[in-house]
């Protein structure tokens, strides 16, 4: 579209020079009859020089026009795809095309080894989702892989709901809705499943999404509709024999049924599940992990014989790559069976067993403890245990949801610390009330800039020169990393600094890698942002050293990033309840 218009308007610019041109450069017409032969009049001379010159400027606008157009096709060809319009964060179309793409990869290599804090997270997700252009030396389809696959990664499924329903056509929208698709079947929960099935735009034309759409109509007994879009779609060539076969089964069309469990998509692994009488299915360690979950939500892992101790162990590495519940594992453990003898001498027996009979030991044991000094020590023993099989992704969280439920008062003061360590806390971080204090800088009133919309700039910088007044009478007043940060931001943001307050001298104490200011002048604006989430890494704002806070609004200030500065000063400067 923006193209078009483009066009639309050098042609205009074009038909309006050349309209002009052939006007003036009429034949000149001697109005005043003078001798023909003797010099011509200062008009037509003058008018001859006018058409003259205008030729050449034709010339040269018809060149511009052409440089334009080329321009424009050029900028037409680099795709754009995203989320974000770029001035929601101060970027631009260009914050990739200065850096390498084989440095962005590198970056997303790292990443993927790194938990990100929610705030870092929320960051990364709005730089990699933003409109722009091309890195340097990266298809459109490899640099647009990268994110994908890093959104598929960590379930952010709203996101890429999004995506889609923003960018119809990008090489890889197969890949999105399957994966979507599949999110819903693997929920084993149909009903909801069938209800998101909407989740996508009706624009969006894909036959995997539609063959899931069709079954929803059977689902929902709305066979007729489902016969036509059934219909439609072998039309099309969109469909096959597996699929056909089963459909026209559940449409009452046709006895026959294959009874082969075909698994090479979730969707016809759903399908065979449903209609193969008895269906029985053992999982493996190349199992697709949204089988897996299907099969977890489903109930349709069964043990069977609980002596089957190769498949028990089978179940725990599955569940330690995170494709099995890792609760069954317990539910298992409880099913083996011990001897009275054997519980009560377990601390002298366990040692002597194979892991897996060990594990389930030790964990009888802790469920039959009552005092809490000898449960929190089977727990722990328990812990190494898995640690010793290279299991410990099974017990951590497992560890951590049991030693929550256990009273703070009655935990023996020898285990507190080590208690502490092991609960992984599941709150997300939340801004609380801010408490104005008018004695730290970076504490007053001043940042009410930042943390209160609307707040007149004459006002807040009467506060600043009123509360710094206060502080200078404080000899032992320390001048912080986060009052620097403060200050050098107001100082941008146009308010006027107090002379006492030497910026550069107190900057000196605080080095800036050059690297960082290597990608500001060079203009990398995007690979900046991305290094500037890694140094936040799995740590919130607020938690972060006063240091780190100056270095990073320091950067975003050189950087002109605004609005994410603004969002760093809101959750590390005020001091809250």
């Amino acid at each position: 579209m923006r193209l078009l218009n483009l066009n639309k308007f050098l042609y205009i610019l074009l038909f309006l020079i050349i309209s002009l041109s052939n006007t003036q450069s009429e034949e000149p017409v001697d109005i005043w009859k003078k001798d023909i032969n003797n010099t011509k009049s200062k008009i037509s001379i003058e008018t001859e020089k006018f058409v003259i010159k205008k030729n050449n400027v034709l010339k040269t606008n018809i060149k511009k026009v052409a440089i334009l157009e080329e321009e424009a096709i050029e900028n037409n060809d680099r795709e754009l795809l995203g989320i974000y319009d770029p001035q929601e964060n101060n970027f631009n179309l260009d914050i990739w095309t200065q850096s390498s793409g084989e440095d962005i990869k590198n970056f997303f290599k790292r990443i993927d080894k790194i938990k990100l804090s929610k705030s870092a997270e929320d960051y990364f997700e709005q730089i990699i989702m933003t409109y722009s252009y091309l890195p340097k030396n990266i298809s459109n389809e490899e640099f647009l892989n990268l994110k994908i696959d890093w959104l598929i990664k960590n379930n952010k499924d709203e996101l890429l709901e999004d995506f889609l329903s923003k960018n119809s056509e990008f090489k890889n929208k197969k890949k999105v809705i399957q994966y979507l698709v599949d999110k819903n079947i693997a929920k084993a929960n149909i009903t909801e499943g069938c209800k998101k099935s909407g989740f996508i735009s009706k624009e969006i034309k894909d036959s995997y999404l539609e063959k899931f759409k069709i079954y929803c109509l059977i689902f929902n007994d709305k066979k007729n509709e489902a016969q036509l879009v059934f219909d439609l779609l072998k039309e099309q060539k969109l469909s096959d024999k597996f699929f056909e076969n089963k459909i026209n089964y559940l449409l009452g069309i046709s006895e026959e049924n294959y009874e082969k469990v075909k698994e090479d998509s979730l969707l016809n692994f759903y399908l065979s599940s449903i209609t193969v009488p008895n269906f029985n299915y053992e999982p493996n360690p190349k199992t697709n992990k949204y089988i897996w979950e299907y099969l977890n939500n489903a109930n349709l892992i069964k043990v069977g014989d609980i002596k089957d101790k190769e498949r028990i162990k089978k179940l725990e590495t599955a569940a330690n790559k995170n494709t099995l519940d890792k609760l069954k594992i317990f539910e298992i453990y409880k099913q083996l069976p011990f001897d009275i003898n054997t519980l009560i001498n377990a601390e002298g027996i366990y040692q002597s067993m194979d892991g897996l009979d060990a594990r389930a030991l030790i964990y009888q044991k802790s469920l039959l403890s009552d005092n809490i000094d000898s449960k929190i020590n089977y727990l722990f023993l328990l812990k190494d245990l898995f640690k010793k099989d290279n299991l410990s992704n099974v017990y951590k969280k497992f560890l951590s949801d049991t030693l929550k439920e256990l009273k703070k008062s009655e935990i023996p003061e020898s285990y507190i610390e080590v208690v502490e360590k092991n609960i992984i806390s599941d709150d997300e971080f939340k801004l609380g009330k801010i408490k104005y204090n008018d004695k730290i800088l970076h504490r007053s009133r001043i940042i009410k800039h930042y943390t209160e919309k609307n707040n007149p700039t004459q006002k807040i910088q009467k506060d600043l020169n009123n509360i710094y007044k206060k502080i200078r009478k404080n000899k032992n007043y320390f001048f912080s990393a986060k009052d620097l940060a403060l200050v050098e931001s107001l100082e941008l943001d146009g308010f006027i600094i107090p002379k006492e307050i030497n910026l550069e001298e107190l900057a000196k104490k605080y080095k800036v890698p050059e690297g960082f200011t290597k990608l500001i002048d060079n203009n990398e604006i995007g690979l900046l942002a991305l290094k500037l989430v890694e140094i936040i890494g799995e740590d919130e704002i607020n938690s972060l050293d006063a240091e780190t806070i100056y270095f990073i609004t320091h950067i975003l200030n050189k950087s002109r990033l605004i609005k994410f500065r603004n969002k760093v000063l809101i959750a590390a400067l005020p001091q809250r309840s």
